[in-house]
């Protein structure tokens, strides 16, 4: 027989379950509809961003030399969530492709969107044998191509044509530079491009050039951000994807004077986690962590950066 000391113990215990059940669900209720968020993960030495759409649907570029993807999603995905509604590989290269094969074997992928582009490589190999037990609908980019989710709109700006079955001795210059447009903010992701891309992308689409937030291209390497295509993109904000004491001395000193000439900063350590937007900033994954944007259309807030 259960004594009344036990039953009081026992309703005590039972308000507390409901009352994190609440708890949970209020926290979770936080995230209000209305609101387009960008997380720059700090992989290491490669590229990979998640988007989550105010509609709920989630687009994630890239995904790092390795499995730290995983982890990533897990801290930003709840729980429960094992979809992905599109998956974009810019080019496939190690340091934006691999973490992908692990994407693939713990998620469901709706839809992928990548060049075609061959490459003789064991995880290219793996790439095609994993993307084609995915059954996912394929989607090869060119520059024309426009997607909507809901409220966000995709414009496709490069390659120029259908590279499908190519194949090259050096991908980067094959990379997919996609322009995302919310309300009145807009990003710009430009893969690993180089010079002579961001050339043709200024003598063709120059007009669709202009963004908030460029992701620049070939993590900062003297090989791109070209002179004249900052001076186009006019950035308030430039992420720069880059693995600490990376080999290859990314991001190099000439990209960030380049930046510099257009009044972006480096912003080196941050005084808070959320960053005053009304300033011209670099930031950079191997310097501040992951860097998370939320924008509601008309404003956007930088934060989640680490001292």
């Amino acid at each position: 027989m259960i004594t009344r000391n036990k039953k009081f113990a026992l309703r005590i215990l039972a308000f507390l379950f409901i009352a994190d059940i609440l708890a949970f669900i209020a926290v979770f209720d936080l995230k209000q509809p209305g609101f387009l968020e960008i997380n720059f993960f700090d992989v290491g030495q490669g590229d990979a961003a998640l988007i989550e759409t105010p509609a709920g649907h989630q687009i994630l570029i890239d995904g790092g030399p390795d499995s730290r993807i995983l982890e990533k999603l897990g801290k930003t995905l709840p729980f429960w969530d094992r979809t992905i509604d599109l998956v974009i590989l810019t080019h496939p290269e190690k340091d934006h492709l691999f973490g992908l094969l692990e994407v693939l074997k713990k998620y469901k992928v709706e839809n992928i969107l990548w060049t075609g582009v061959k490459r003789d490589t064991a995880e290219f190999e793996k790439w095609i044998e994993l993307i084609a037990e995915e059954r996912a609908k394929i989607l090869i980019a060119k520059s024309g191509q426009k997607i909507t989710m809901a409220e966000l709109n995709i414009d496709i700006l490069y390659p120029l044509e259908s590279l499908e079955g190519q194949e090259f001795k050096d991908n980067n210059n094959t990379s997919i530079v996609a322009k995302f447009v919310f309300g009145k903010n807009s990003f710009l992701f430009t893969g690993d491009i180089y010079k002579s891309a961001e050339r043709e992308l200024l003598n063709l689409v120059k007009q669709q050039l202009r963004a908030n937030i460029l992701k620049v291209s070939h993590h900062g390497s003297k090989t791109s951000s070209d002179e004249e295509f900052i001076k186009e993109v006019s950035p308030e904000v430039a992420i720069i994807s880059a693995g600490r004491e990376n080999q290859y001395g990314h991001p190099h000193l000439e990209t960030l004077e380049t930046l510099k000439k257009y009044g972006i900063r480096t912003l080196s350590t941050p005084s808070s986690k959320t960053l005053n937007t009304s300033y011209l900033t670099i930031l950079r994954t191997d310097v501040h962590g992951d860097i998370k944007i939320i924008s509601d259309g008309n404003y956007y807030n930088v934060s989640n950066l680490q001292d």
